[in-house]
């Protein structure tokens, strides 16, 4: 083992994958790139990092309502596209191509483009740490999407993508104890 910076260390621990927020106003959908993710529970429990600097922290607030919707590796330019410029001044929808689709629970707008789409209200925000819990509402997945494999942000400008599964579901079943 060789010593590695501690400012680095987040680095080793990538959060959840790459997703793009898209909230509504009240006047105009927007989108931000959003890197910092991670699931709270199985009841469909998410908490994302961003705060008053993102444009669309606002309507966050005001609305309690958005979109996670999930890019693939073939969409890495768009989210980082999305993620260097505002909502303040530009339509990132049509600047990217992106289409919106309707939502059943929320105002925000699904993104046709993605391989899935979770419709989610904001429970509570943490000031303090800059992280707005979520509760998933309704959830789609585009399963005729040829492309799967999602994007992990590094923290450095680099990025990652997974997407092959391994199953283990068998292994696992036969290690648990009765009754679970």
């Amino acid at each position: 083992m060789q010593p590695f910076p501690l400012h680095k260390a987040f680095t080793l621990l990538e959060p959840g994958p790459v997703v793009l927020v898209t909230t509504y106003d009240g006047r105009k959908n927007n989108v931000m790139t959003i890197t910092w993710t991670m699931v709270l529970d199985f009841a469909a429990g998410f908490a994302i990092a961003t705060g008053p600097w993102n444009y669309s922290y606002a309507a966050l607030i005001t609305t309690r309502q958005c979109v996670l919707a999930i890019p693939t590796v073939d969409r890495l330019n768009t989210a980082v596209g999305i993620g260097t410029c505002s909502g303040r001044n530009t339509d990132k929808f049509a600047r990217f191509g992106l289409t919106a689709l309707p939502a059943a629970q929320v105002r925000a707008p699904l993104i046709k483009e993605c391989l899935a789409n979770i419709e989610c209200r904001v429970t509570a925000v943490l000031e303090e740490h800059n992280i707005l819990i979520l509760q998933g509402i309704a959830a789609y997945l585009d399963a005729s999407r040829h492309e799967k494999r999602t994007l992990h942000a590094v923290g450095d400008g680099t990025f990652m993508a997974d997407g092959q599964k391994f199953d283990r579901r068998e292994m696992m079943r036969s290690k648990l104890p009765d009754g679970l």
